[in-house]
């Protein structure tokens, strides 16, 4: 049981400090993540270093990762072992990018934004959910 309130109290801690990290930076609007997009018109290039430093945070993450033996609070690591570029990576990641250009979300940033209570996310966080339970419903029907 302390094991499980441990994981949770993570967890949490984790959602926090990104929620804040998000909120700090400016990915909770919207219009800013499209100026940073929209490179041949009025490019806002300050969410460069909020990119960068993710990736940096990401790689010492990585590297301590490799050194370890299991995570803190569970028995192993759940990297996905998949490393092969499909078809069905290319779509996912190209529709990914579309929706993130069109309504200057992803779903961490668009999660976070709920409480803001602006409509439009609310509009885009429903389109999303609809989104993923379709392809959950039609894409594991595949052979």
């Amino acid at each position: 049981m302390n094991r499980i309130i441990l994981q949770v109290a993570a967890a949490l801690a984790s959602g926090i400090v990104f929620g804040f990290g998000l909120s700090l930076s400016g990915m909770l609007n919207p219009a800013r993540v499209q100026g940073f997009l929209d490179i041949f018109g009025a490019w806002d290039p300050s969410l460069a270093f909020v990119l960068g430093g993710a990736v940096a945070v990401a790689f010492v993450g990585v590297q301590a990762m490799k050194r370890m033996k299991h995570p803190a609070f569970d028995d192993s690591f759940h990297v996905p072992t998949n490393n092969r570029i499909d078809a069905p990576l290319v779509v996912g990641s190209a529709l990914f990018g579309l929706g993130w250009g069109i309504g200057g979300f992803c779903p961490g940033p668009a999660i976070a934004a709920l409480m803001i209570g602006l409509p439009e996310t609310v509009v885009f966080v429903v389109a999303m959910l609809v989104g993923m339970t379709l392809h959950d419903r039609v894409w594991s029907k595949r052979p």
